[in-house]
């Protein structure tokens, strides 16, 4: 099968934003853990550490997953490649 250049053009959007958040995720589970003790001279609802380590990051990672799924759909449907009726 001979891929287009709208093929190539979808890979290349699709490999951007999983760089993207792939360094979001890096930044959120190995440098601020890194800087945990740096974090904690910061009080938001207690030592920002903790609260990076304890909540702060799962709820990041929430947020990233439902920000890929939402992106990736709307490309889908833009490059005509989604799986099935949408509701």
């Amino acid at each position: 099968m001979q891929l287009t250049e709208k093929h190539h053009k979808y890979w290349r959007i699709n490999l951007r934003i999983t760089g993207i958040l792939l360094a979001i995720w890096f930044v959120v589970t190995f440098v601020m853990g890194w800087y945990a003790r740096e974090l904690n001279e910061i009080n938001f609802i207690g030592p920002l550490g903790f609260y990076m380590s304890a909540q702060g990051s799962l709820i990041i990672y929430v947020a990233i997953i439902w920000y890929y799924a939402h992106y990736m759909n709307n490309l889908d449907l833009e490059y005509g490649v989604h799986e099935g009726e949408l509701d």
